[in-house]
């Protein structure tokens, strides 16, 4: 079958992607396999590793009307800029049996963020969702049988571990997560604030950030680096995702909030809780729920693209239940698709299988907003102060409250 896309230097189409070295790999191969089985050749057209270069590399391209690149990964955040911006040509007809099969996938995530005023204009390439990691050998070792199911009950737990265990090593803490002064503060915030019953609301052009639940959730962030002490102090200026996950995989935390990603750096080989490590959904307050943030890439086609068909077929092939496998077991990747959730081969590579499955449907995107970007910096630069103890809790929600409604006016009200 014979591509009907012309480019000056031969027949094909674009696929801009990311990440680390062995992820390139994996999609070069794809590509390579692709072309042999289609007769489409696939260009890919590799971008940084940093995500903000990332994005700043598709906005360039796109802004011009430029033809390349036909298809590209965006960041979950992304995906309703891009959208508004009128950049993603609608899926819908190619969504039928055989091609992209949107029964297969998490309806929650799709609805959220893949479709906008009734139009399917992206697909979830792999998925991401804040965890709990605990250490299983020590909280046997203090006489706990499970995780905790509430914040309470992990800085119970975190107090108790974090006194005994210093005997041997002063540094240790007893809960480990993102506070620093970037998007994943926003990303713990909204777990927090989500478990209590709270969140960031968005009706008829006003905002609701300064709300009872989310004081709590603010105060007992900052209770736990100077009340309960069980966070290290330099959690509002270090730590990130991998700070904290050095912390805890060095042995000197009990609990971390983290991404799925660290699960396979845990039991790699030479990691000091190799098999001592157990996954869990977040906890909650009392009277709510366990909520996690909804991370993860999607995919979508460029309007400008003169190859939509072909791109919208590598699209298809790319969310397939075979693709989304090699991500799974090449990668670590979690899939996208919900029926992929059973297998076998899946569940001895990921054992936590069944917590991610939970945690997938029930995640909770952040404002699926065009101008979420702008909204993201206030509440980063306030939590981080009030963390700091620059701001108190109460006046950190206040002028983020206030901030974001400029941000809506500005910008449109939705």
């Amino acid at each position: 079958m014979l591509s009907g896309c012309n480019r000056s230097g031969g027949q094909g189409i674009t696929l801009a992607v990311g990440g680390a070295p062995n992820e390139i790999t994996v999609w070069e191969q794809l590509a390579e396999s692709w072309t042999i089985r289609s007769g489409v050749e696939v260009n890919i057209m590799r971008q940084p590793t940093d995500t903000d270069l990332r994005r700043q590399g598709l906005i360039i391209p796109l802004k011009s009307q430029q033809r390349d690149p036909d298809l590209f990964l965006m960041d979950v955040a992304w995906v309703a800029q891009f959208a508004a911006s009128g950049w993603l040509e609608p899926l819908d007809r190619y969504a039928a049996p055989g091609t992209i099969d949107t029964t297969a996938f998490f309806t929650n995530i799709l609805e959220q963020v893949d479709r906008r005023e009734g139009r399917l204009i992206a697909m979830p390439v792999y998925l991401d969702c804040g965890l709990l990691y605990y250490r299983r050998d020590l909280l046997e070792k203090y006489g706990y049988t499970s995780a905790p199911e509430t914040w309470y009950e992990l800085v119970a737990m975190a107090v108790k571990v974090q006194a005994l265990e210093r005997a041997e090593r002063p540094q240790f803490y007893g809960f480990v997560w993102q506070g620093a002064q970037y998007e994943g503060l926003v990303c713990n915030f909204l777990e927090f604030a989500g478990s209590a019953g709270g969140g960031l609301a968005f009706e008829n052009g006003q905002v609701r950030a300064d709300t009872p639940a989310n004081l709590m959730a603010a105060r007992f962030m900052h209770g736990l680096i100077y009340d309960s002490k069980v966070s290290p102090p330099n959690t509002f200026t270090e730590m990130r995702e991998e700070e904290v996950r050095a912390v805890f995989q060095q042995g000197d935390a009990l609990f971390e909030r983290n991404w799925p990603y660290a699960w396979s750096l845990h039991q790699r080989e030479g990691s000091p809780v190799k098999d001592k490590v157990g996954v869990a959904l977040l906890p909650h307050f009392p009277g709510g729920h366990s909520v996690a943030t909804l991370g993860g890439w999607h995919i979508g086609v460029s309007v400008y693209s003169n190859c939509k068909e072909e791109a919208a077929g590598l699209l298809a092939h790319i969310v397939s239940d075979s693709v989304q496998v090699t991500f799974a077991e090449r990668l670590g990747w979690n899939p996208a698709r919900r029926d992929l959730y059973d297998r076998r081969e899946l569940q001895e590579k990921l054992p936590h299988l069944d917590v991610l499955r939970a945690g997938f449907a029930a995640a909770v995107a952040r404002p699926n907003l065009p101008y979420y970007t702008q909204l993201s910096e206030p509440i980063q630069r306030y939590l981080n102060g009030a963390l700091s103890g620059e701001l108190t809790p109460d006046a950190a929600l206040e002028k983020i409250e206030n901030e974001m409604q400029q941000v809506v006016e500005r910008y449109g009200r939705e």
